[in-house]
């Protein structure tokens, strides 16, 4: 019997649906940028911590700040530990997209979130290559090797817990780092 009834060809499914449906109903799927469109993320790795944005976006005392760095420090710790699925395009390499100047590599936490981000795509019907990866290895090594500046935007179309690491210095190797000052003092990159 076919996907909607029975009605029309049958349409192949894609083994990722068997991870979205082992998430949780009532985890909406949020819109999810094309290569090179909009990224829209906030929220954290597993509900720990509120990423930087969040904590510039609103004024607030010296210690909201303060708590806002040591809980984004927290969770960059946790992402640095933590493998990770980074899936890969027809050429075998990491799934990028492009906004404002900077590369961001895709990455999810797990299966489900890498299910929700291909049907946003409209894309869940076809298998979806993925390497598992060490986010530390992602941001050490993957971020410097894109020649570009990059980031990593861990868990990209999920409503609530997405989350972006930029190419900025304590995230990515200073060598990469947009905020970085040159040697002969010139303005960062």
């Amino acid at each position: 019997m076919a996907e909607g009834g029975g009605r029309g060809p049958e349409v192949p499914r894609s083994r990722l649906y068997e991870y979205l449906e082992t998430a949780d109903p009532d985890d909406a799927v949020g819109p999810t940028p094309r290569d090179s469109d909009e990224l829209s993320l906030s929220g954290t790795l597993l509900g720990a911590a509120a990423p930087p944005i969040a904590a510039a976006s609103s004024p607030g005392t010296a210690d909201d700040v303060a708590r806002a760095r040591r809980e984004f420090a927290a969770l960059l710790g946790e992402f640095r530990r933590t493998p990770v699925l980074v899936p890969l395009d027809d050429n075998e390499d990491p799934l990028v997209g492009d906004y404002r100047g900077v590369r961001w590599i895709y990455a999810f936490s797990d299966e489900s979130a890498l299910a929700r981000f291909a049907i946003a795509r409209g894309e869940g019907s076809r298998e979806w290559a993925y390497q598992r990866v060490l986010g530390a290895r992602l941001l050490d090594a993957g971020v410097p090797a894109a020649g570009v500046p990059c980031g990593v935007a861990l868990d990209v179309g999920s409503e609530d817990d997405g989350v972006l690491f930029p190419p900025v210095v304590g995230i990515v190797p200073d060598a990469v780092a947009v905020d970085v000052e040159t040697m002969d003092g010139e303005e960062p990159r």
